[in-house]
């Protein structure tokens, strides 16, 4: 027990009391010859004393109890300017140093919290891309700089109803943004064409769903990427071209000098593989037309029994697992040339029919079908760019075979998934909605 702690204090103050008592109560039983008035006297005596010494004792812990709970009151508030003056060296002197400490820790976060959220603000507002908050009466609670501009004729929109900002909006930004989905879409404005991307997330802020809606331009990205898209497909048709139209030059030359000559025997090879050569180039060409010219599918019931024996006839594979009773809605022929690609690239790729799978299953909303093979598999790097047009790893791909079945699969809603597998091989699952959306 410290000396100067609460209870060194008390206990000092409680044998002052008792001595006086016991003082003043010797003195008067001795005055009295009495122990009985030298025990009143004694009593009567520590009492004052006892009174005294604890009002003492006690009015400054209860001073710093009411200070210390204004200070909670404001700290509640969000005011952590208060500090007490320490002049004590007991517990509650330690209580001080420890209450002035934790408001000293709350000023510092306030002030980094208000840092952060500064620069949180200047990054927001100045942001390319259009964002607006929606609190859940569908009034706007943030819009930044670009949303004003592209939505409200650069006025703020704080307060104002979201319905009735679209209301003045163009048609098109107005009915995609209405309608709660990620969207890519262009609009007329100014009398000029822009081309967005909208992103739209709910998430709960202070316990209430807010709506986070997002606007990026695009146009100058696509204007980019279509030209990138142009100028590759450009280089590998110049390619495909020199190679076929090069021997072709070729050959009509020494067929020209073989008629001279009449060498008539030679000159069968030289139109065969003139011929081949034409036949190959037209395949290219019609290739890249088909990809272009994808139609919109047109599902239909299909029945997965009979559909996976028709695809076995173009190429072997083994099935596994049960063929699904309930039939598939899809767009019949586009699926089954999806499929005839990947089996094919699969037969490519292990070069044994006998390792070549075809698994379809039912995973709640979706039909998924996986092909395996047993080939080499692929690189990240080639994993990471299998699905893109005039992508390919062959000396003589078009890289247009997994790109048109990714865009069979995204026409119907689905997409496609490229994997390895454990101890080698390449799976790709096309997964396809179990019903179309409307």
């Amino acid at each position: 027990m410290r000396l100067f702690s609460l209870e060194g204090k008390f206990a000092a103050a409680m044998l002052l009391a008792v001595s006086i008592a016991a003082l003043v109560g010797a003195w008067v039983g001795a005055l009295h010859d009495s122990m009985l008035i030298g025990a009143i006297a004694a009593v009567a005596a520590g009492l004052v004393p006892s009174l005294l010494l604890a009002r003492a004792f006690v009015r400054p812990i209860v001073a710093l109890i009411r200070t210390l709970s204004g200070s909670v009151v404001a700290f509640r508030d969000g005011d952590f300017s208060f500090s007490i003056r320490n002049a004590r060296h007991d517990e509650l002197g330690d209580l001080v140093e420890a209450h002035n400490a934790l408001g000293a820790v709350l000023r510092e976060q306030r002030q980094g919290l208000f840092q952060r959220e500064l620069l949180l603000d200047t990054v927001v507002q100045n942001t390319p891309n259009a964002l607006v908050l929606v609190e859940p009466g569908g009034h706007v609670v943030v819009a930044n700089l670009a949303a004003r501009a592209l939505l409200n004729g650069g006025i703020s929109m704080n307060g104002l109803s979201f319905d009735a900002v679209l209301a003045e909006a163009p048609a098109e930004l107005a009915r995609v943004l209405a309608g709660g989905e990620d969207a890519l879409f262009g609009v007329s404005i100014d009398g000029e064409d822009e081309t967005f991307h909208l992103s739209q997330r709910t998430f709960k802020l202070q316990g209430r769903p807010h709506r986070m809606v997002m606007l990026r331009r695009m146009t100058r990205e696509l204007s980019r990427a279509e030209v990138a898209t142009w100028k590759k497909v450009i280089r590998v048709i110049s390619h495909e071209l020199n190679n076929s139209l090069a021997p072709i030059r070729s050959l009509a030359h020494s067929g020209r000098e073989l008629a001279r000559l009449g060498d008539t025997r030679r000159m069968g090879v030289v139109f065969d593989t003139i011929e081949d050569r034409a036949s190959h180039l037209g395949g290219f060409i019609e290739g890249y037309a088909h990809f272009a010219k994808l139609p919109m599918p047109q599902p239909s019931d299909v029945e997965w029994g009979p559909f996976l024996q028709a695809l076995g006839r173009h190429y072997t594979f083994t099935i596994v697992g049960e063929v699904p009773a309930d039939p598939g809605r899809f767009d019949r022929t586009q699926v089954e040339q999806l499929l005839i690609n990947l089996v094919k690239n699969a037969h490519e790729a292990s070069g044994d029919a006998s390792t070549v799978e075809l698994e379809v299953v039912a995973r709640g909303r979706e039909w998924r079908i996986e092909v395996r093979d047993r080939g080499p598999g692929m690189s990240d790097t080639v994993l990471a760019q299998a699905l893109l047009p005039f992508y390919s790893t062959k000396r003589s791909g078009t890289g247009l075979g997994l790109a048109l079945a990714r865009e069979i699969a995204e026409a119907h809603g689905g997409r496609v998934q490229l994997a390895n597998r454990d101890g080698g091989g390449l799976a790709v699952t096309v997964v396809l909605p179990r019903a179309l959306p409307p």
